[in-house]
């Protein structure tokens, strides 16, 4: 009886001791295989997304994914992918769990985090590593026919005087068509307005954008652009525009609204000869919240202490400052622990 006992004793033992090391193992496999997770220093597998092979998002995306391995442990990769829908649904790619790293823009990280975008429910799993990547800005052009017509100079005045205009703007989803939001919503107009003054907003691809303003089918535009932008350096080399400049109180309410001020030096465009004050929404590096502190502080590192190399590359990183690439204006939602980290022990942050 007792050799019968002892036995069956001895097989319980040997199977719980099975189960628990099946366990143990399963347990392992998953933090090997975590893309957020990382131990005393192990190699790191990480996605960023971003557009196809040839556009300017994936050239600056793969600048960046140098910098960002320099600074990661040893036999760490970072592989692009092209899923970032461009314009300003990136949030949306980090909150779904599709990529680890997206650039994005300050404004629509914000606006996904406090109303939603694109339809979506608001953000809860977005945190941003680094902003201020870039030098973009609001760029408000009216056609000097239009000028010359009406003598309307301003959009203040457009919006004083309800006057009938034609905008033309890019299509929805576009940084370009939120820019054209956020103007008229700091103005207190809606597209509906516009409409009951007799005037008109046609949405449109950029290209066609230009194509209206040059045949005289639009008065105005508004859009989001870096100096230097094809389709706006053809429009003003081919047709006399003028520049308004936004009084204070709308750059106030723009800022307010998620966007930094910023400068459009004098002679960006063919026949702007005076410095004009804008404000944009610059480019920022978007993580999950859950990802390690380790590695969102060795990504931040790769990328300040890369800097230099950076610009070389992409003339408009040269922009990049980390003494103002944590401020909120520049991140649009809450930076992530690990960035923060960086930045408080390097001496950024005050």
């Amino acid at each position: 009886m007792r050799k019968r006992t002892l036995s069956l004793f001895l097989i319980v033992v040997l199977l719980s001791s099975v189960i628990l090391t099946a366990c143990q193992g399963g347990g392992q496999d998953k933090d090997e295989n975590s893309s957020s997770k990382n131990t005393a220093g192990a190699p790191v597998h990480l996605t960023f997304a971003t557009q196809e092979v040839g556009t300017g998002a994936y050239q600056y995306a793969s600048a960046i994914t140098s910098a960002f391995t320099k600074a990661l442990p040893e036999g760490s990769n970072v592989d692009l992918t092209t899923e970032s829908p461009g314009g300003v649904g990136a949030p949306i790619v980090i909150e779904n769990g599709q990529a680890d790293i997206i650039m994005s823009n300050a404004g629509p990280a914000k606006w996904a985090a406090e109303d939603g975008i694109l339809g979506n429910p608001p953000t809860e799993n977005v945190r941003a590593i680094a902003g201020g990547l870039g030098r973009d800005f609001v760029n408000v052009l009216f056609t000097q026919e239009f000028v010359d017509k009406t003598g309307i100079t301003t959009v203040e005045e457009i919006v004083e005087k309800e006057y009938p205009v034609r905008i033309a703007v890019k299509k929805i989803g576009t940084l370009g068509h939120l820019a054209f939001e956020k103007l008229f919503e700091a103005l207190g107009v809606t597209v509906e307005d516009i409409e009951s003054w007799g005037g008109k907003v046609d949405l449109l691809a950029g290209d066609t954008v230009k194509t209206y303003l040059q045949d005289g089918k639009a008065d105005i535009t508004v859009d989001h652009v870096a100096a230097g932008q094809a389709n706006t350096t053809e429009l003003c080399m081919t047709t006399e525009m003028h520049f308004p400049q936004l009084a204070d109180e709308t750059l106030n309410k723009l800022q307010e609204m998620g966007f930094a001020p910023t400068t459009i030096e004098a002679d960006t465009w063919k026949g702007q000869t005076t410095e004009i004050q804008s404000v944009g929404s610059q480019q920022v590096i978007l993580v999950p919240e859950d990802m390690d502190d380790e590695i969102a502080y060795a990504l931040t590192k790769g990328l300040v202490e890369n800097r230099e190399d950076l610009a070389a590359q992409i003339s408009a990183l040269s922009h990049f400052n980390p003494e103002e690439a944590w401020k909120p204006e520049y991140l649009g939602v809450e930076i992530h622990p690990g960035a923060k980290k960086y930045f408080e022990e390097a001496g950024y942050m005050n």
